[in-house]
This record gives C-alpha cells, structure tokens and sequence, in this order.
C-alpha cells in the first residue's frame, strides 16, 4: 500500500499539471502564439539547464561502475531498436518518428530519483543508470526525429548533413555534454550562479506539462489512440518483461535493480514532446504516450515492485 501511494503521489501531481494547461488552454488565457513561444524557452533554456545540472552534480570518479552504465546503455540501445522495429508496422509513417522517442524515453532523471530516493533515501546509484541511458535517450531522439520527418521522404546527403547539425547544436545535447565536462572538471559553482541554475532548471518541467496539456487535442488524440496504446504498453510492460530478467541473471539486486525498474519502466519523460514539436513533428502521439504512461505507469510500476520483492531480489 506505501508503494501504490508513493507511486500516485509522485506521477498524479504530472498528470494535473497537464490538466492545469488543458484548463488554461479552454479559458483562453494562454494563445497559440505564446505557447509556441513557452515551448521554445522550455525547449532551448530550461531543459538543457535541468541535464546540465543533474549531470554536473554527479561524482562520476567515485561512483563510477562501468559494468552497471554499459548495461544500462546496452538495454537502451535495444529498447531504441525494438521500437524502431514496431514502428515500421504504422500504417502512419508521419508518426514514426515520435514513436520510437516515446515508447523507449524514460523519465529517468525526474519521476526516476524521486521513486529511487523514496526507496532507499538517497538517489543510489541513480547518476549512473543516467549517465548510462539519458544522453543516449537525447541523442538517438535528436537522430530519430531528423531522419523520421514527416516533410522527409526520402535519406539523403541534405538529409544526414542537416540531422549532424541537429545532434551538434541541439540544445539538450549541449546541456548534456557541458554538465558531463563540468564534472569531469570538478569546476565549482559560485553559490550565485548555481541556485540561478536551479532556479530555471525547475522551471522546466512544470511549463512543459502545462504546455503539453494546452496542446492537448481531444479529437486528434481519441481518433488515433491505437499508437499511444502501443507506445504505453512498450514502455510500461515490454522492456520490463524482456531486461528485468537479464538483469537478475547477471546479478543486479537492491538499488541496482529499482534502478534499472525505473530506467525501462517509468513514464515517458514530458521532453519528448518538447523535442517533438520543436523538430517538426505534430506532437499529438507524443502529448497520448506521456499522458496515457504517467497515469498508468503508478499501477505498473507498483506491480513490477512487487514481484521483485516477492522474489527477494530488493
């Protein structure tokens, strides 16, 4: 029962966020010109400043277990794969793009530390299961939506030269790479400059599910339900299924393993339909999976508890 109330308390409080925006969309208070406007600072600003941070702050040195981020960046590479491979049964290809991005991103570096932390009181060995998939989450995103356009029919030299240029000036990449760089460096964070960083980073979330939520379209979203289905059931229940295994075979108990749990089974991080629209998607199969995931992912997310700790493996 203390899991079940965790898991609602820390994936309930998204999904009303969104609803707020849905309500402020209906009461006119927010117009298409000035979401376009907050989804574009969510996007270049606040989000690479949320991955800058959280990576900056990680010790890679003392932390570092390289057995644990090559697993977890393994899995997530065959996560991306299994769902490239689904996509290309879509009737829709326009959507084929956005789907690969929300049926394996996990929203590992925010509902994920927070579950973690619940468990165990501290964030664990959390860094590393995020050193070892989020870049990789953003990059394969930033390469995904490029190459799956919808205005792009075909691969060409244009086409790889532009998706280059994508990976290299992405915002999110640059955060990532930075926050990577800084800590490596050790460089140390005036007290001024860090609690201004704080203070944007958290901006990021709270606006891109108030933004999600005001581009929320009832009728496109309920016409074309099937894909959001399947993006859910991958990213709550079939990586689960398929790497939980692999996992304990290998050895992972305790931390490692809700680590892991969290990685392949934790909604679809709110960024993915931030990076959707702003790289020329329509967002609409995005804004379902994030949606549909965070209010489902309390119930599944308890359940795969329960069996690990019925197995005795945390």
């Amino acid at each position: 029962m203390d899991n079940l109330i965790f898991s609602l308390n820390a994936t309930l409080p998204i999904f009303l966020t969104m609803v707020v925006g849905i309500i402020l969309k209906k009461l006119n208070i927010f117009n298409d010109n000035f979401l376009s406007s907050l989804n574009k600072f969510v996007f270049t600003v606040a989000l690479p400043i949320l991955l800058f941070q959280d990576i900056s702050s990680t010790d890679f040195i003392k932390n570092w277990d390289t057995k644990f981020v090559i697993f977890c960046f393994i899995v997530t590479l065959l996560s991306v794969a299994i769902s490239y491979l689904v996509s290309m049964f879509l009737k829709d290809k326009s959507i084929q793009g956005e789907f690969v991005q929300a049926s394996y991103r996990s929203s590992a570096s925010i509902i994920g530390i927070a579950f973690v932390q619940n468990i165990y009181g501290n964030i664990s060995v959390a860094p590393l299961m995020i050193i070892g998939a989020v870049p990789l989450y953003n990059i394969v995103a930033v390469i995904v939506l490029s190459f799956l356009k919808p205005t792009k029919d075909k691969l060409t030299f244009n086409t790889i030269k532009s998706t280059i240029k994508d990976v290299i000036t992405n915002p999110i990449i640059l955060g990532i790479l930075i926050g990577m760089i800084w800590s490596i460096l050790k460089i140390p964070k005036p007290t001024i400059l860090d609690k201004t960083l704080i203070s944007l980073a958290n901006l990021a979330t709270p606006l891109g599910l108030i933004v999600i939520g005001a581009g929320f379209n009832f009728k496109k979203a309920f016409n074309n339900i099937k894909p959001a289905l399947i993006c859910s059931f991958l990213k709550l229940l079939a990586f689960c299924a398929l790497f939980l295994p692999l996992a304990v075979y290998i050895g992972y108990k305790n931390e490692y393993l809700v680590n892991i749990l969290v990685m392949l089974g934790s909604a679809t991080t709110v960024s993915c339909y931030i990076m959707a629209k702003n790289m020329g998607h329509e967002g609409i199969l995005t804004s379902n999976a994030v949606m549909l995931t965070t209010m489902l992912s309390s119930f599944t997310l308890t359940g795969w508890l329960f069996i690990l700790k019925s197995m005795g493996l945390i």
